[in-house]
């Protein structure tokens, strides 16, 4: 019995703490990708469901949560956007991509004039195109993040990501499948 009740705390504690705070870090937008690796290796280490294959089950299920728990922290620390978005609903400002799809006109088109130049056969330059785009759109969310807190364009800036990073994947998934019919 005294073992479940430890296990439910350990479980119960992993899912308060934040993605930042089980790597030690302090939540802002501009991290340190190598300081992230280290910290999630070094978490991983302590809790990998094969250190634990020799314990009881109820050690075993917590070392499995918590290494669930951690992964899921490393994949949004990991990913701006995901990042971003954690921030901004953090901070009571969600960007609520599943519902507001409404982007600015001049964006649009922008991502439309990438659509047909992949269409086209001039992925590649779409894909600088993008690319500059992306670039442009972390160091936005940096400035409004970490710098301004300016939430209303960290959404913005935010959601315009998400879009900037769907056009990359399927640029990729183009030159992937030209490169295999070829």
């Amino acid at each position: 019995m005294g073992r479940s009740r430890i296990s439910n705390k350990w479980c119960d504690m992993a899912q308060e703490l934040t993605p930042f705070a089980i790597f030690g870090a302090q939540p802002r937008f501009r991290i340190n990708g190598e300081k992230l690796e280290a910290a999630y290796r070094q978490a991983i280490m302590k809790v990998h469901p094969d250190r634990f294959a020799d314990r009881p089950a109820a050690e075993r299920r917590v070392a499995e949560q918590w290494t669930s728990r951690i992964n899921e922290a490393f994949e949004t620390l990991g990913s701006p956007s995901k990042r971003a978005a954690w921030l901004c609903a953090a901070a009571g400002h969600p960007i609520e991509a599943e519902t507001n799809t409404s982007m600015p006109a001049d964006f649009l088109m922008e991502q439309i004039e990438w659509r047909e130049a992949l269409e086209a056969g001039r992925g590649a330059q779409a894909r600088e195109r993008a690319e500059g785009t992306r670039t442009e759109l972390l160091e936005g969310l940096g400035r409004a993040i970490d710098d301004e807190a300016n939430w209303a364009r960290a959404v913005d800036l935010t959601r315009r990501l998400l879009f900037v990073e769907r056009f990359l994947t399927e640029a990729d998934a183009a030159r992937k499948a030209e490169r295999l019919a070829d």
